[in-house]
């Protein structure tokens, strides 16, 4: 094939050229039925989950730099809805698409979170997912497992408005307990000046195999029972009126995750056996 031929495997439709249905699926194929064995993984609602048009999906972020929650919330999206017809874009830090992995990640749907690669994804009729919370929300202490904790981030809803799709809460639970998290570090990031390169945390974790760690190296995950759950989606315009106040809108998407995630946790009986 020459060069300047497009890939055939290679999606134009979302915009966003990189995702590739086939590479998604081997990915999906291979790594989700180790995870779900390792994490015990369990998904509930997407029964609920509009079954076309954009949606933007919002969700705690959990498990710092090996987060598992990104493959496993995809694992069951594919399984469900398949993969040709409507990409799942997976909004992440500029460090992630253009690090060792960044001719990969665009593949499995991974793109670099901007409002307008956002706003371009929606209009296509993809589905995104949004972790407002980024690298603070994953990195949150142990004890914080059951909070939802944004940093006070609301661009998520302006996204939503702005591209007149429904916000689809989803919330996570266990992840944290894959190593101790003892602090963010964002003070002492803050005073080192590492806030100057878009680095907000210092944290501290204590895990296998290296035990105390500051973000390097990574420990890895301990196999913990992770739980999700799909919340039933939200129409901003409908619920709010046609000029949702944008902090409005943020109590409500966060109470409601709050409150799902308080009943993850009171099902919870023991930490990492779920």
């Amino acid at each position: 094939m020459d060069d300047s031929e497009p890939d055939p495997e290679v999606v134009e439709a979302s915009g966003l050229s990189g995702y590739s249905p086939s590479f998604t699926r081997t990915v999906v194929e291979k790594v989700g039925p180790v995870l779900r064995r390792y994490f015990r993984a369990e998904l509930h609602g997407l029964d609920v989950f509009p079954p076309t048009g954009g949606v933007l999906v919002v969700s705690n972020h959990s498990g710092g730099m090996l987060t598992p929650d990104v493959l496993l919330f995809g694992s069951a999206f594919y399984r469900r809805f398949g993969y040709d017809d409507r990409p799942l874009h997976t909004l992440a830090h500029y460090g992630v698409v253009m690090g060792p992995l960044g001719d990969v990640m665009p593949k499995v749907g991974v793109i670099e979170a901007s409002r307008e690669n956002a706003a371009a994804a929606l209009a296509s009729g993809a589905v995104v997912l949004v972790f407002p919370g980024g690298d603070y929300d994953s990195y949150r202490p142990t004890r914080e497992d059951a909070v939802i904790d944004f940093a006070g981030r609301t661009g998520y809803v302006r996204t939503a408005i702005n591209a007149g799709v429904p916000i689809v809460p989803s919330v996570t639970i266990g992840a944290q307990e894959g190593q101790l998290f003892l602090t963010r570090g964002n003070r002492v990031a803050k005073l080192l000046g590492l806030t100057k390169a878009r680095l907000e945390i210092l944290p501290v974790t204590f895990g296998f195999p290296f035990g105390f760690s500051m973000l390097v190296p990574p420990n890895l995950p301990l196999p913990t029972k992770i739980v999700t759950q799909v919340l039933e989606p939200i129409d901003v315009l409908e619920r709010f009126g046609p000029d949702p106040d944008v902090d409005e809108v943020d109590v409500y998407v966060r109470s409601a995750m709050q409150s799902a995630l308080d009943e993850l946790a009171r099902k919870r009986r023991f930490p990492i056996l779920g």
